[in-house]
């Protein structure tokens, strides 16, 4: 166990981009298990246009939460509820800078995209977008995907390997149609024998996406 209910706090974040003072739209970018908030930062290079404000997040050790994305919810605390106030933290932190959450993109990869789609489930209105790379909703596969709200069409874009060993095809399968019930509008994509990585497609739906989002009025 930690020794702080809340192992997540002051954490440092990570900026890149355009300043918050300066910005349109940001992006949240949230590290897999085992990475760096530099590491993640490293892909705002290859999607943000202008204008993009990018901050990320780092995890105590590394780690959002210890054990699998599908263990029990108990399990992962108090790491994961430290998580999600971490991101909470950081959204609070944008809209008083100027940004509202309809200019603001969440995006993980791995452990960070689990996360990422979590509190957008558990925090539901429009975002400017969701994007989860190699992820999906947290918890056990045999307890039912239960959440309240409307994501009101926020763009979501999920995409993930059919043979992902850390991701079961179904639960990103899964996630996409509890995020299309709750109002989102969601770009699903599975790409065969892909592996637990990212590559080019959908980098280039990322920065389409958020070219789109800093080309529209304030």
């Amino acid at each position: 166990m930690p020794d702080s209910p809340n192992p997540h706090a002051d954490q440092p974040v990570y900026t890149t981009g355009t300043a918050l003072e300066d910005a349109s739209a940001a992006m949240i970018l949230i590290h897999g298990r085992g990475a760096t908030a530099q590491s993640i930062l490293r892909l705002a290079g290859d999607v943000a246009p202008e204008g993009v404000a990018c901050l990320a997040p780092q995890a105590f050790h590394r780690t959002w939460y210890p054990q699998s994305f599908l263990a029990p919810i108990e399990q992962n605390e108090p790491y994961l509820t430290s998580a999600l106030n971490a991101v909470d933290s950081l959204v609070t932190a944008i809209e008083d800078g100027g940004i509202p959450r309809t200019r603001l993109v969440l995006l993980g990869f791995s452990q960070g995209a689990c996360l990422a789609c979590e509190y957008a489930a558990r925090h539901p209105q429009r975002y400017g977008g969701v994007v989860g790379l190699s992820g999906g909703l947290i918890g056990p596969e045999d307890e039912p995907l239960s959440y309240e709200g409307n994501l009101d069409r926020t763009p979501v874009f999920l995409g993930c390997s059919d043979q992902d060993p850390h991701i079961p095809l179904e639960r990103m399968q899964d996630t996409a149609e509890v995020m299309r019930d709750m109002g989102a509008n969601v770009d699903k994509r599975i790409y065969p024998g892909m592996g637990h990585t990212t590559n080019d497609d959908e980098l280039r739906a990322v920065r389409d996406l958020l070219v789109g989002l800093v080309s529209e009025p304030a």
